[in-house]
């Protein structure tokens, strides 16, 4: 905990003990100057805390009577990291006791929070899609993500400012659709001003926002997750990779990792009066299978030397439409199988291998 949050929560455990107690007074005990101990009253304002001011020679700041804090008090980032935490591992099977024990959970959080700070997290909880966490998460401002979720809840629009992958910065209005957690980022997707279609934006790029006065519809049917993952699959990259699969869509994207690719139909031939010579493995090779169900894969990639492997993966067969230099690494991930299925273990521990 960092010491201005430690001296805020000091100052309403001395406030707690009862009785009006002057800026002179809190000042000392905190080791701070009057101007800090009233920003720190106005922290709890801002919490709810009914903090009263008392004018007069002998006058300060007190709570009001009956108040009692709640057993939990939390920032909001704090509170952003429990709940996230609890709703989060839940939906990614990482939690390891039961659903309803972890919704007890939060909601216990949820009711000991400030109003103001819970019902821009239940926003938040309302509108979010988390999907396929990877690896540590890129935190944006706590303030944008609440505020953009409570707009995309409420059909508010909101002016951002945004820094483009490329350093290009830019101000624009966006309809925020939906917030989605996916890979270690959060994202918003939704209608923007400046290119007037639907975009998808990191969060953590975004400067500024601020909640517009106006609303908007979303479109019937719209899937916040569903989009984002699209987007990603469409940033562009060194190579565009381009492959035709034996197999249906519901196959291929069950064996992809969740925004790595597009995947569409391709219209089946219609079957030949006389087979193909060499059979399946001449439809497999040319991509021209007869009867059978084939689909485009659609990639990018900064590096091809990982694309064989997942094409391994799918283990269904394939034909590369581009690049060629594709061909050379599935070949040598191939030799590299071969080899490793053809050695032997040699009878003396930790011996190398031997191949036959």
């Amino acid at each position: 905990m960092n010491r201005p949050t430690a001296r805020v929560l000091a100052l309403l455990e001395i406030l707690q003990a009862g009785g009006t107690r002057t800026v002179a007074d809190l000042a000392d005990r905190l080791g701070v100057d009057e101007r800090t101990v009233r920003r720190y009253v106005g922290h709890l304002i801002d919490l709810d805390v009914p903090v009263r001011s008392v004018r007069g020679r002998y006058g300060g700041y007190r709570l009001a009577p009956g108040y009692r804090m709640p057993p939990l008090m939390l920032t909001d980032e704090e509170a952003l990291a429990v709940l996230l935490g609890l709703v989060a591992g839940r939906r990614a099977g990482l939690v390891t006791t039961s659903v309803a024990a972890a919704e007890s959970a939060a909601a216990k959080v949820r009711r000991v929070l400030p109003e103001a700070l819970g019902r821009r997290l239940d926003a938040l909880l309302a509108t979010a899609d988390f999907t396929a966490p990877a690896r540590p998460m890129a935190i944006p401002e706590t303030g944008v993500l609440l505020m953009l979720a409570e707009a995309a809840r409420d059909r508010r629009p909101v002016a951002i400012g945004y820094t483009a992958w490329k350093g290009r910065r830019s101000e624009r209005t966006v309809h925020p659709y939906g917030v989605v957690a996916h890979s270690g980022r959060w994202y918003v997707t939704g209608a923007d001003s400046a290119s007037g279609e639907v975009r998808t934006f990191r969060l953590d790029r975004i400067e500024t926002a601020s909640v517009l006065p106006g609303s908007f519809d979303v479109p019937e049917g719209f899937d916040p997750a569903a989009r984002v993952l699209a987007g990603l699959a469409g940033v562009p990259y060194l190579h565009e990779v381009s492959l035709r699969v034996q197999g249906t869509v519901e196959q291929v994207r069950h064996r992809l990792p969740p925004g790595l690719a597009t995947v569409r139909e391709l219209p089946a031939r219609p079957a030949r009066d006389a087979p193909a010579a060499s059979g399946e493995d001449a439809a497999a090779a040319s991509g021209e299978g007869e009867g059978t169900a084939w689909v485009r894969v659609e990639l990018r990639a900064e590096r091809l030397e990982w694309v064989p492997s997942v094409l391994a993966w799918l283990d269904l067969p394939f034909v590369i439409e581009r690049p060629d230099a594709l061909r050379d690494q599935v070949r040598a991930l191939a030799r590299r199988l071969a080899t490793c299925a053809d050695a032997v273990a040699d009878a003396t521990e930790g011996a190398e291998p031997r191949a036959e």
